[in-house]
């Protein structure tokens, strides 16, 4: 039960999340619909953020949540009543946690590409962190902060040279890829030198993210390892300590029933151990640690429930009959199975089916014929129009990823707790679509 949220149990017959169950939540909510188990949620907030501190006691940093997993303004007063950070990476994330009166000192300002105005507003607010991301940038935040008279904190965002073991896709710390300064190419010496000669930047440490989905700590264990041998050559050169490290997230969660992935304890204990190790080796005290899990929060805590629209046999090439099931929402609600081949499973969440198994696709209503949300799954065979489908764990990049492809208007988010149940992101309207015409 790895991919569900806590609160989600299969009873008298059908799927429920903190006893609701799916017939009346489809019916008050309508389908596709997200819905998200706020305690569950918190409960996850509160692991990360203890587990930090547990791991690395007063050299514990911030728990920045990563915005673009998933971000609403009801999510970020959430965040906001749990204590912890939020990591945004544009202009329109930053605007989110403003709304929900995010303290300006526990946003970390992210992107490989902030424009002019968006580095404008984060300096005006008074975020805590911004991370640069290129010599540009670093010139662009001196000359804002010369501008409006201000000092601005900033990690630059380091390129360690690992490979993850993860899709191509979500790998972002190999050497040829479009974020951050590389180590071994000198461009990340070059920016400490570019940030130590504006006196309006307070350089402060490094950054980096070696990628996402992962269920190993041998990656996370290598980054920290180059990043603090980084850090002990900048003390080494200027007589003084960079007293922060952010380490960034990308820890994997189980989407399918064989996934294993870590623990926030295995996975901050083996942390600390790697940064204590490599301090100890450079005779570095131990910086203030930072992480960003996203997916590792709020992936589990929703599912989508769907409605199933058609069915059809279909007899492959090979001569075996395939059933594919249509439910009436797609790749304009999950874009990553089409994006990176991600992988889900699903279950009937109005009823209990005894049927045998048979080779399935569960697909979309788009006009694409890559519109899968899973390309092989088997299912009850007696599965009907009508019948609810409940895909667990698309919290993370599901809605924040939705569009409107085919005029589709994206679904809602229903928050639920205690047994109630309310919209917190409503669905869209052809007139939403339509709101922008001139």
């Amino acid at each position: 039960m790895l991919m569900w949220s806590s609160n989600v149990a299969h009873t008298s017959g059908s799927l429920s999340l903190s006893s609701l169950n799916a017939q009346d939540l489809a019916r008050d909510f309508g389908t596709p619909a997200f819905f998200l188990d706020e305690a569950d949620f918190r409960d996850r907030v509160r692991t990360w953020r203890d587990g930090l501190q547990g791991a690395f006691g007063d050299h514990a940093g911030q728990v920045y949540y990563a915005a673009k997993a998933f971000i609403c303004v009801e999510v970020a007063r959430w965040l906001v009543e749990e204590g912890i950070g939020i990591d945004v990476c544009t202009g329109g994330e930053l605007a989110v946690a403003m709304a929900a009166n995010f303290p300006p000192e526990r946003i970390e300002v992210h992107g490989n590409n902030k424009s002019l105005a968006e580095l404008e507003s984060a300096i005006r607010i008074g975020v805590g962190t911004i991370v640069a991301d290129s010599l540009y940038e670093i010139e662009r935040i001196a000359a804002i902060c010369k501008k409006l008279g201000k000092k601005q904190k900033i990690l630059l965002r380091i390129t360690p040279g690992v490979a993850a073991h993860t899709h191509e896709s979500i790998a972002t710390a190999h050497e040829d890829v479009k974020f951050g300064f590389s180590i071994a190419s000198g461009a990340a010496w070059a920016a400490i030198e570019a940030a130590r000669s504006h006196s309006e930047i307070s350089l402060q440490g490094f950054h980096c993210h070696i990628g996402s989905q992962i269920f190993s700590s041998e990656g996370f264990t290598v980054s920290a390892q180059r990043l603090i041998a980084l850090l002990a050559k900048y003390q080494k050169e200027f007589g003084t300590a960079l007293p922060e490290l952010d380490l960034g997230g990308g820890y994997g969660i189980a989407y399918l029933p064989g996934d294993a992935p870590m623990s926030a304890a295995v996975a901050l204990e083996n942390l600390a151990s790697a940064v204590k190790s490599a301090c100890a080796e450079h005779g570095l005290d131990i910086p203030r640690i930072s992480i960003e899990p996203g997916r590792a929060i709020v992936g589990p805590t929703m599912f989508t429930l769907y409605e199933v629209g058609t069915i059809k046999d279909v007899t492959t090439e090979s001569g075996m009959v395939r059933k594919y099931i249509s439910i009436d929402g797609g790749m304009s609600d999950n874009m990553r199975p089409a994006l990176y081949d991600a992988e889900y499973t699903a279950v009937i969440a109005n009823r209990v089916s005894t049927a045998a198994l048979v080779s399935s696709r569960l697909v979309g209503k788009h006009c694409e014929s890559g519109d899968i949300l899973i390309k092989e799954i088997n299912f009850p065979s007696d599965v009907a129009v009508g019948d609810l489908i409940a895909i667990p764990a698309t919290g993370a990049y599901g809605r924040s990823m939705a569009s409107n492809y085919n005029h589709v208007p994206r679904p809602p988010v229903v928050a639920v707790r205690d047994g109630k149940a309310r919209i917190i992101l409503r669905r869209e309207t052809e007139a939403d679509l339509l709101g922008l015409d001139i």
